[in-house]
């Protein structure tokens, strides 16, 4: 049992981070069906009475317009290359605050009508499924920014 398992460590030790599994580079159309799957996820979890469809379309496409957003500044940021000037960096990660914080904005707006529509069991519901709807990958990018690539926008 140790020798399996220290040969997988020593397999994995050998790989390039390109080789592991978690550096998978996802296509556009991977990212279009993790969208859709967890858009779904999101509106199955609540619920929705047709009252309360009315308002989903907004909620949807605002969550659709930041997943957009945030593909367009993760390319954006891969094109640029590493910011080398750290008062440039400051900068461009300041703009990529305030575009965020726009964002961000934009779907409190959108989902505004919506939550206040949901009963207490669709509220608790929506507090976990939009932690999943935003995303794992979010969480990765945050991450990259704790290890030195910020995200500049």
């Amino acid at each position: 049992m140790l020798t399996i398992a220290g040969s997988t460590l020593a397999s994995a030790q050998q790989q390039t981070p390109a080789e592991r599994p978690h550096h998978v580079q996802l296509t556009a159309d991977d990212i279009a069906a993790f969208t859709d799957a967890r858009l779904a996820a999101l509106k199955t979890a609540l619920k929705l009475t047709p009252a309360q469809e009315k308002n989903w379309p907004a909620v949807e496409q605002a969550l659709r317009d930041n997943g957009k957003a945030r593909i367009a500044r993760r390319d954006a940021r891969r094109a640029a290359g590493p910011e080398t000037d750290p008062i440039a960096r400051l900068s461009s990660h300041a703009d990529g605050l305030t575009a965020r914080a726009d964002a961000l904005r934009r779907l409190a707006e959108a989902e505004k009508p919506l939550y206040q529509s949901l009963d207490d069991a669709q509220k608790r519901r929506f507090v976990v499924a939009m932690r999943f709807a935003e995303g794992r990958h979010h969480m990765a990018e945050q991450r990259m920014h704790r290890e030195g690539a910020p995200d500049r926008g």
